[in-house]
């Protein structure tokens, strides 16, 4: 048997022992987990008859890795037995994988060789035949590289193969020394490069810190296996079944298993996972739980006859099968995902030869080697972006069904949605442990690969889908679309899209119109085929050639000055990279103590790239500073910072990461447990319309809703969904009606002024259903009534129950005789009527929609109550209607003139948020498809941190929430479509990346918070920023390489806000001063600037509320004022005054918000935007002038 000879690991040289203690006690530093060699007695030294399988003595001294069984590691080392033979073999490699029972995972490349050993066939025997015995070498490592390690192994078989049996084990020990001085390179576009002769070695980066690192040719499951079989591997592991892949190569059972998992990122194979099985560790396939484990193809007949329900994988033939079947009869990944995935992997190059025939032959290893690299990665990023691809197909749709604030998922609607055939599939797939910690991701709003591919290549239709939160139902085009067997929006987004004002109507509902039908198209984009970004190669110093402890200081004092060149020559140029040099300098600052320079390193990466910022080691740099560090430490500023920061850090909290299903009530539900409840099963999410439901449901009654009620509502609701999406309406009354209409609501057959028939309501018309002869007679369009009330007319002896509506497209009045429906739909027809006056005055869609699911709640309590009092108790719900007989629905003229569109950045909030800030940034409004084109940005800081990302050519939802902090936010500016600097309450200047929309760069020199930003740009191109914080303190910066150029400190209480004019900067000091009780008048007030005593010019404000911001759009002051006297039935209370700067008077008057406007923006002074507070929570866009 095989047996462990000598475990190495670092430190290979000896050092301080207070140096010793600070680096064991941070071991992790270090990449390898190789131990070091126990001394071993002389009786048990290998003998020439034992070679290197000689046995230990005290094996259990020996120190190892916590997760790697050492009991069981020779075992793998020689997976198919230790072998003596006669005849010298090749040497051969082949790879592990441990993961222990946390799910951490260690990989392992095992070189196998063969050197002879004489062999004595008894005393008397002369003859000493040549036997060649096995031996091993493992390296271990926690990163996955492959590739790397196996070129080092090989760099060490050529001085094995020459060097003498006793000075081996030195040559190793040297071999594993070495590779203990390479540090790993952190995330990013940054390889490191190293020579072990002859071969110069390349060490990848991670993609990013949510990427495994990728050190191996991901096309080899292609060359082993055709497109439709793969997807049917896939298939296997998204239902987590018991999966055995079986190869007579060792090598390929690691690489394939890796590629695989690989494969279906970001979703992580939460199983039993042992790529290289022993033989003498096949019981583990008796395992009853789901598991991906490998075996030797000798194998294959034993495994498929004692064993039941495997998966059995042949790579070496290509071939699925079960132990129980020749096929595998398991639910296919659904159709339209699959044949996308065929489609891109017909244009794959994986065949090296064909795509290399036309270059010119190599003369020169490392040119050679460096021309498959670069192959190798351009095809590993292909092969990656059609895997993520095929996962968002599949599991697009998931986030429609998610309920964030509670955490909730619906899977029963969810797989309501899906195509009938696929239903098996996803309920596998939504039951196992993998698919339960992607949801956990998605919960968490993770915005990884997954999230980001799937908001790239969302539709127009989708994102405008987005904007409007609506009630499911069928649009036309959906039901034209099954009824032509076509799989279409409805099988990647089932959310209404409603028709908004000034958004360009007239070509949304053309593309709609002209979408494909084939049953293999989405209506999603396809993923972008993005080149890969350019890499940058470092290269290590050469390996000293003495180990000491003084070599290896000497080693990292030549990296050290390595790298800081490397930071001089990319300053300012390349902040992505300068971050990478950073932190590699910071970690061999650490590895030689040098801590404060460590620190100084780690600080730089605020200003170049967060992402990679290792807190968890600078908070133990912090830690471990001794007192004259520490004193140090506090006489350089930015050192300082960081260390405060990291002393008043806050202990991070667990995530919540639980994952509920939806359940009704057993309880009676109080409001606050009613309103969970119906945000639970995504009813409506706005809490004022559940606290109006919830005054419904408990009309006249205790204030508790009783569990059987609200079980009843929740069916009539889930029912009225499901009658919606069977309505069947002719291909006529189709083809009348817009592509974006839904049938929401349908009377039964009723005698109408115009015949027999059913009464149909859509978001924007009613219509006669007429009987006989099927046909479409349009009633009215909801902003087209005029008058509704309920009237009777004489039946036989009796007068019936019906409704009159008047309309100004025809002078006959339409009336039907809806008898016991009269009520319900005089109560449905007013609201919606009401609503659609709302939205048309107010520029605001969402009053439509609002409407509108006050008329399905509405419909759904009048069902559920069923007593006299049930329409008395739905009308609680009609708020508009309400509105419109309390308040008059006027919105002045002039208001009405200049507004243009109103749009609600809180829409997937539960309740409206104050919009603090808005930045416009310019674009181009049709592409080019060149990098820098692209559209208009509209930038939206809500409370908490918040910012969202609105499209300005189209409005629509880009960026639902970018998070900085937890702090409000004061200040935005843009600088040159490349950054947005934003300045917070928790003093920071985050920085945000224009076109990933993301922050990984901070400014944190501000001690207070953050209250102004200005730009200098009279040096263009190069910029000058300013910013200033509540404590007076203005510091100048260079925009592009982040550095405070001046500072200065202002004297006064709190400075709000600075601004460059004619190159002074201005700088303006909120003050609180006493006011008389009879002063009520509001003045603005004009200066010259040469002339700072007097104002020129008072200008007299109407009204008395306040001003909270001023901004200048062409030859206009545009004022925002705060609420004049709180919010009364949604009437407008807060002004917008423009101010004719010629004629020095109020040229208008603007009312459109219910609360006070906290900021303003000019959009290419073409458009000024207003954001108001929390009781309003909406931006309006105004026309300019």
């Amino acid at each position: 048997e095989p047996e462990v000879l000598s475990v190495l690991a670092p430190p290979f040289v000896s050092r301080t022992q207070a140096e010793s203690e600070m680096l064991r006690s941070h071991g992790k530093l270090r990449r390898s987990f190789i131990r070091k060699k126990r001394e071993l007695p002389p009786s048990a030294a290998p003998t020439p008859s034992q070679g290197l399988a000689g046995r230990r003595g005290g094996i259990e001294d020996v120190s190892v890795p916590k997760n790697i069984d050492l009991m069981a590691l020779p075992q793998l080392c020689f997976p198919g037995g230790l072998q003596v033979t006669s005849e010298q073999k090749e040497e051969q490699f082949h790879f592990l994988v441990f993961t222990d029972i946390l799910g951490n995972k260690t990989h392992g490349v095992v070189m196998q060789c063969y050197r002879m050993s004489l062999y004595r066939n008894g005393r008397g025997s002369s003859k000493c035949p040549k036997l060649f015995c096995a031996y091993s070498i493992c390296v271990i490592s926690k990163h996955p590289y492959f590739t790397a390690l196996k070129d080092c192994l090989s760099c060490l078989l050529i001085q094995l193969r020459t060097c003498r049996l006793s000075d081996m084990e030195e040559r190793v020990k040297e071999f594993a020394a070495k590779l203990t001085l390479v540090p790993i390179p952190p995330p990013g576009q940054l390889h490191l490069m190293f020579t072990i002769r002859p071969l110069t070695i390349i060490l990848p980066s991670r993609e990013d810190k949510d990427h495994p690192v990728i050190d191996l040719d991901l096309h080899l499951p292609f060359l082993c296996f055709r497109p439709q079989q793969l997807l049917q591997v896939l298939s296997c592991l998204l239902q987590e079944q018991r999966v055995v892949l079986f190869s007579a190569d060792w090598a390929r059972l690691t690489l394939m298993a890796e590629s695989l998992l690989l494969f279906l990122q970001p979703l992580l194979w939460q199983h039993p996972y042992v790529p290289v099985l022993a033989k003498g560790m096949l019981d583990f396939l008796m395992a009853p739980t789901a598991f991906l484990m490998g075996c030797h193809l000798s194998h294959f007949a034993d495994v498929s006859a004692e064993t039941d329900d495997l998966i059995l994988i042949n790579i070496d033939n290509g071939s699925l099968s079960t132990s129980t079947f020749d096929t595998v009869n398991l639910p296919d990944i659904p159709p339209v995902a699959a044949h996308c995935f065929t489609q891109r992997c017909k244009l794959l190059r994986i065949h090296l030869d064909l795509d290399q025939c036309h270059h010119a032959s190599c003369t020169d290893i490392s040119e050679q080697r460096a021309q498959r690299r670069t192959w190798q990665r351009s095809l590993n990023n292909d092969i990656q972006r059609i895997a993520l691809e095929l996962i968002v197909n599949i599991f697009r749709d998931v986030s429609s069904h998610l309920n964030y604030e509670h955490r909730v998922f619906h899977s029963e609607e969810f797989l309501k949605t899906r195509e009938p055939a696929e239903q098996l599939f996803y309920k596998k797939v939504l039951e196992t442990h993998i698919f339960h910690s992607f949801l956990k991701d998605r919960l968490n709003r993770k915005m990884d690969s997954f999230a980001r591919m799937e908001l790239s290549t969302r539709s127009e239709m989708q994102k405008m889908k987005a904007m409007v939160e609506a009630p499911h139902r069928p649009t036309m085009q959906q039901i034209q679309a099954r009824r032509k067997g076509s799989i279409t929006e409805t099988r990647l987004s089932k959310r209404l899209g409603m028709s908004l004002p000034n958004l360009r109507e007239d070509k949304i509902i053309e593309n709609l119109s002209n979408l494909p039908s084939s049953p293999l198209c989405f209506l999603s984009l396809p993923a972008p085929n993005t080149t890969p970004k350019p890499i940058k190669v470092f290269k290590l110093p050469d390996f000293p050639a003495s180990l000491s402890f003084h070599s290896v200081q000497s080693y990292y004092i030549e990296l050290i000055q390595q790298l800081g060149k490397a930071i001089f020559s990319v300053q300012s140029e390349n902040p992505a990279m300068l971050a990478r040099y950073y932190y590699l300098r910071g970690l061999i600052n650490t590895l030689c103590s040098r801590r404060l320079d460590a620190l100084s390193d780690f600080q730089n990466l605020n200003k170049t790239d967060t992402a990679i910022f290792p807190t968890s080691l600078v908070t133990w740099l912090v830690d471990s500073l001794q007192r004259d560090e520490r004193q140090q430490a506090q006489r350089r500023p930015e050192l300082k910072r960081l260390i405060l920061k990291v002393d008043n850090e806050k202990p991070l909290v667990e995530p919540d990461d639980h994952v509920k299903k939806f359940q009704l009530p057993c309880k009676p539900l109080y409001q606050e447990e009613f309103m969970r409840c119906v945000q639970e099963c995504r009813i409506v999410r706005d809490v004022a319309t559940i606290q109006r439901l919830f005054d419904a449901l408990t009309d006249s009654q205790p204030k508790q809703v009783d569990p059987e009620l609200f079980r009843v509502f929740y069916t009539f609701w889930k029912e009225m969904e499901a009658e919606a999406q069977d309505v069947n309406l002719p291909s006529d009354v189709i083809d009348r009606l817009d592509n974006n209409e839904c049938v929401y609501k349908l009377s039964s057959c009723v005698k109408t002024s115009h015949g027999v028939g059913k009464i149909a309501m859509t978001q924007k018309r009613l219509f006669l259903l007429t009987e006989g002869r099927p046909g479409f007679l349009e009633i009215t369009k909801f902003r087209d009534i005029q008058e509704v009330k309920i009237t009777s007319v004489p039946f036989l002896l009796v007068r019936i129950p019906s409704l009159r509506i008047q309309t100004s497209r025809r002078p006959e009045v339409f009336e039907a005789n809806l008898k016991t429906e009269t009520e319900l739909w005089n109560l449905v027809i007013k609201e919606m009527w009401a609503g659609r006056k709302m939205a048309d005055q107010h520029k605001d869609p969402q009053y439509m929609t609002q409407a509108l699911t006050n008329v399905l709640l509405i419909d759904a309590v009048t069902g559920c109550l069923q007593n006299q009092r049930s329409i008395t108790a739905a009308s609680k719900l009609a708020y508009f209607d309400k509105i419109r007989q309390e308040v008059p629905m006027i919105v002045p003229k002039t208001t009405s003139e200049t507004l243009k569109h109103k749009i609600n950045p809180s829409l997937d909030l539960a309740e409206p948020q104050t919009v603090h800030v808005l930045l416009y940034t310019p674009g181009q409004l049709t592409g080019t498809g060149k990098v820098g084109d692209m559209n208009p940005k509209l930038w939206v800081a809500l409370s908490g941190g918040k910012v969202v990302v609105f499209d300005a050519a189209s409005w629509s939802m880009l960026q639902d929430c970018i998070q900085l902090g937890q702090s409000q936010l004061n200040c935005m500016i843009g600088l040159v479509q490349e950054q947005v600097w934003i300045g917070s309450q928790d003093s920071v200047i985050y920085i945000i990346d224009t076109h990933s929309m993301s922050s990984n760069k901070q400014l944190t020199e501000h001690r207070h918070e953050v209250t102004g930003l200005t730009v200098d740009s009279t040096f263009f191109p190069s910029l000058l920023t300013y910013s200033c914080s509540r404590d007076g303190m203005i510091l100048q910066w260079d925009s592009s390489s982040l550095k405070v150029k001046r500072q200065f400190l202002l004297s006064c209480d709190y400075l709000s806000s600075i601004q460059i004019h004619n190159s002074a900067l201005w700088c303006c000091e909120y003050t609180l001063s006493p006011l008389s009780p009879s002063f009520n008048q509001l003045e603005l007030c004009l200066w010259h600037t040469n002339n700072h005593r007097h104002p020129f010019k008072i200008i007299s404000l109407p009204g008395s509320s306040g001003v909270t911001c001023m901004i200048r759009v062409k030859d206009q002051i545009w004022v925002g004022r705060s609420d004049a006297g709180g919010q009364c039935n949604g009437q407008l209370s807060s002004q917008v005054l423009v101010v004719d700067i010629e004629s020095h008077t109020v040229a208008k008057e603007l009312q459109a918000h219910s609360d006070s406007i906290q900021t303003l923006c000019s959009a290419e002074d073409r458009y000024v935007l207003s954001g108001s507070a929390c009781r309003d929570g909406k931006i309006a866009i105004w026309k300019v002038e």
